[in-house]
């Protein structure tokens, strides 16, 4: 006879595939009692460690200030969401300590903001647009401790008592905690394929895609996570871009409207 915690898994994974298979078809969505709440906006780098650099300017500098802005924009026209700033100042904050805060914060979206850079002193405009990342699908070892080690977010507040017999090496419940990475991966290039949308659709932006890379910073995140690669800082061009207010706004403006459509799908499944 199976235990408490193999019925609720093998419960859970079979309502998430039919899940899956309903969202395949529009007309025929199930709406949940998900309540999409919280968003963590990271700043790339920060104090000792400036990232890129440009001309006239510092990634960790223009990082920072595209956050800010994207924090205020969040909270007036997402008012029912809670934005976390993993920095709102000029301070370093280790990579795994940036997840762990998304993380304790049982954040539903982990955003992280940089600026790129080409090898060259001065990128040329070949080297140029907006890039979006999500953790690899093949680097997944961090980001399952990390599920493991956050199970009672996914599971049930009290999941220890209810669940003593809870094994992590149980084959059920590997199989749980991968339905979720490949939930959150799924979701992860979701959310991205929609900046990326609004960034060459609306801004008319150059964009080098969605990719998939081993980047630490998304690597502990227990969350659909993207890493927005806003512009070439070594590019004259779009440092000025980065650098302005009108190329913030309009970055931050892209980023809410693809956060506010993936809000919605979310609601909706």
């Amino acid at each position: 006879m199976l235990s408490n915690l193999k019925k609720f898994l093998f419960f859970w994974l079979m309502l998430t595939l039919a899940f899956s298979s309903n969202a395949q078809q529009k007309d025929q969505s199930v709406p949940t009692s998900f309540k999409f709440k919280t968003v963590v906006i990271d700043a790339g780098h920060g104090g000792k460690d400036p990232g890129a650099h440009g001309a006239i300017s510092l990634e960790k500098n223009v990082a920072l200030a595209i956050a800010k802005k994207l924090e205020k924009a969040i909270e007036a026209q997402i008012p029912d969401v809670n934005v976390v700033m993993t920095r709102s100042t000029d301070k370093f904050i280790e990579l795994n300590k940036r997840s762990e805060i998304a993380n304790k914060n049982g954040a539903n979206l982990f955003i992280s903001i940089h600026c790129n850079s080409s090898p060259q002193i001065r990128a040329d405009n070949y080297h140029k647009g907006v890039l979006l990342l999500v953790y690899g699908f093949h680097r997944n070892q961090e980001q399952m401790e990390a599920l493991r080690e956050n199970a009672s977010i996914y599971i049930e507040k009290n999941y220890k008592e209810t669940y003593s017999d809870y094994n992590e090496n149980d084959p059920t419940a590997f199989i749980a905690l991968n339905a979720f990475r490949q939930k959150y991966r799924k979701q992860s290039v979701q959310f991205a394929e929609l900046i990326n949308q609004q960034f060459t659709a609306n801004d008319g932006r150059r964009s080098l895609g969605v990719k998939e890379q081993g980047v630490l910073v998304l690597a502990h995140s227990a969350m659909p996570a993207v890493l927005v690669e806003t512009g070439f800082i070594n590019n004259i061009s779009e440092e000025k871009y980065l650098n302005s207010d009108e190329g913030q706004q309009a970055i931050v403006h892209s980023i809410v409207a693809a956060l506010i459509k993936y809000k919605t799908s979310m609601a909706v499944r």
